[in-house]
């Protein structure tokens, strides 16, 4: 696994109105091998565009991004992508789509055995044969999550996969992330809006500012594993990462006056 980079960089789009937008604005931050970083931000601030930068399926305008100094300028299988929907193939079963990227690589004779081992670990055995319209949303994303983690990526990037999940259902399926991550020891990088779940999840919090998306702040997380969503010593870090987001919102208003 390497290091991740984000070198100074900016990112700029145009708008419905061919108008120039600046995204991203002198984002720099350093990802270590096998860490949890959560980027938390409110909509808009940029934080899936920096994500597709990580993965290669965009490029910035200024700054670089690296993994062990050499840049990414294209998707590779060592960065998995879990969208927010998941994103299976319809016409393929859930273990034709948990294996579907070995069976690219590997051709015909992928190892079947680790197929089984993440259905068991996401929790889908008796589901292998069922398709995605026929499972609930929380195991579509299970199968998306084991088809990405599957390719042994070094870095799982995680864009909102919970975001249309009910509040049950999203703290399962945050469970089964913990688990392959301190399974795997995958370096992973979420996005989202629920200071809860990266509170749960984090090592380190990047709170980004509305646009343009500016770091505010990089938090280390002091709680230590297992965690728990109802005592007070998670509270009183959640309200610390609801403050400084509260006040980067305060800083881009009163820098607008």
């Amino acid at each position: 696994m390497g290091v991740l980079e984000v070198d100074h960089v900016n990112r700029r789009l145009q708008d419905n109105n061919g108008q120039e937008i600046n995204v991203l604005d002198d984002i720099d931050f350093t990802v270590n091998p096998g860490e949890f970083v959560s980027i938390i931000g409110p909509s808009g601030c940029g934080k899936t565009t920096l994500l597709r930068l990580i993965s290669g399926l965009d490029q910035p305008e200024e700054g670089k991004v690296t993994i062990d100094g050499d840049r990414i300028t294209k998707p590779d299988y060592s960065r998995g992508y879990v969208f927010q929907h998941g994103s299976l193939f319809p016409w393929e079963t859930i273990e034709e789509n948990i294996s579907v990227g070995l069976k690219v690589t590997k051709g015909r004779h992928f190892d079947k055995a680790l197929v089984k081992h993440y259905i068991d670990l996401m929790g889908l055995t008796g589901f292998e044969n069922s398709y995605p319209h026929q499972v609930s949303g929380g195991m579509a994303q299970r199968a998306a999550l084991a088809r990405s983690i599957i390719m042994k990526p070094e870095i799982l990037l995680l864009d909102e996969p919970m975001g249309a999940l009910d509040a049950f259902t999203r703290a399962d399926i945050q469970n089964v992330i913990y688990r392959v991550w301190e399974e795997t020891h995958t370096t992973m990088i979420l996005v989202t809006h629920d200071i809860d779940e990266a509170v749960y999840l984090s090592n380190r919090i990047v709170v980004m500012t509305p646009r343009p998306g500016r770091i505010k702040e990089i938090v280390d997380n002091p709680l230590p594993h297992p965690r728990s969503r109802v005592s007070e010593d998670f509270a009183t870090f959640r309200h610390e990462i609801q403050e400084k987001l509260n006040f980067g919102l305060e800083d881009v208003q009163e820098a607008s006056r």
